[in-house]
């Protein structure tokens, strides 16, 4: 089974591309940066705050899917800069609760809309 997600939940694709893909029992979240869903604009200059906002829209997604954040088995993080990364580190820990799926974080010269993070995730059920 292939399925296309989609929710107003979470912003929008800025581009052709899905907001995520289910095939069976995974999902495959794009990379969802700080936008607030109702305006799609960005949520804050802070760090921490996009940090935020981008977990808030994957955790949208995912639940729009019939998922859950503990059904998270990867996360890639993409940081403008790495000075931020123990910022959005502490918001990261903070959010999934002891929950720790694995993870990369690298940083990139640039993200969509200048933002300062993006985050993409996969999940798996059972």
């Amino acid at each position: 089974m292939k399925k296309t997600i989609a929710t107003t939940a979470a912003p929008a694709a800025v581009g052709p591309y899905a907001q995520a893909y289910q095939v069976n029992d995974t999902l495959f979240v794009s990379g969802q940066i700080p936008f607030v869903p109702e305006t799609m604009q960005l949520v804050s200059e802070d760090v921490s705050k996009q940090a935020l906002q981008s977990l808030n829209n994957i955790k949208a997604i995912v639940e729009a899917a019939g998922f859950s954040i503990t059904d998270i088995v990867k996360c890639q993080v993409f940081l403008k800069s790495m000075n931020d990364f123990a910022a959005v580190n502490a918001v990261y820990a903070d959010f999934f609760q002891g929950h720790t799926p694995a993870r990369v974080a690298v940083e990139v010269s640039r993200l969509p809309k200048d933002v300062s993070v993006e985050i993409d995730a996969i999940c798996m059920k059972g």
